[in-house]
């Protein structure tokens, strides 16, 4: 499939399950596509400091509910609930509609790519040696039980003239193989010297043979009825 393929768009509906769940006909698609695009951007921009690194949607009739994952729970539910609701509130002005919330704790956050880019990129953002910046952080997400980690930068690494990669690999990585459970995270970091792009790969292991994920088919199968 090549260096460009997405893993997690890779797996979608193999061992992944889609991030917004719900059916539309052709004349509504779009507005539901772009309401969420909406709640996505307005949670990324205002809840930013509550580590969020994904969030699923699904629809029922008018009612829109929203799976917030976080590992600040206690900071997007606030005391007695009273954030949580605000936060709903808004949602409804944003898309005019009954929004339901719920809001999943992660455990690991070490294990979390999205979260992990993030590490990365602030500690970028205050100027550490990009190299040790990788280290620190691909151990810590192999001590949480990661089988493997990829690490990748690109942008004028330390204020060089000229811009360059920095790879760091810990274990096993296997994009290609379908049963693997790949994860895979973004971030940016803005530095005066101009913008860092920050890829994560976190290998999870693997889901052996007959085995279901979150009610998908199981992996065995889908290969055989790929081929």
């Amino acid at each position: 499939m090549g260096q460009k393929t997405h893993p997690t768009g890779f797996r979608i509906a193999i061992t992944e399950q889609w991030r917004s769940r719900w059916y539309a006909n052709k004349k509504d698609f779009a507005k539901f596509l772009l309401e969420d695009q909406k709640i996505r951007r307005f949670i990324r921009k205002e809840w930013v400091f509550a580590a969020i690194p994904k969030v699923e949607i699904e629809r029922t009739g008018e009612l829109i509910t929203v799976f917030v994952h976080t590992a600040r729970p206690g900071i997007l539910i606030g005391k007695k609930g009273a954030k949580v609701d605000q936060f709903r509130e808004d949602l409804e002005k944003l898309t005019g509609k009954p929004v339901r919330m719920k809001i999943i704790e992660i455990h690991r956050p070490e294990l979390e790519p999205n979260l992990v880019a993030e590490a990365v990129a602030e500690q970028l953002g205050k100027r550490v040696n990009y190299r040790r910046a990788l280290k620190k952080v691909a151990e810590t997400s192999i001590a949480a039980g990661a089988k493997g980690i990829k690490i990748r930068v690109a942008g004028r690494l330390q204020g060089s003239e000229m811009a360059r990669v920095g790879v760091l690999r810990k274990g096993r990585v296997p994009t290609g193989t379908l049963r693997a459970q790949v994860d895979y995270g973004f971030a940016v970091c803005k530095t005066k010297y101009g913008t860092i792009g920050c890829k994560i790969w976190i290998f999870k292991g693997e889901f052996g043979p007959g085995e279901t994920t979150n009610g998908l088919l199981p992996v065995r199968a889908t290969q055989e009825r790929a081929s």
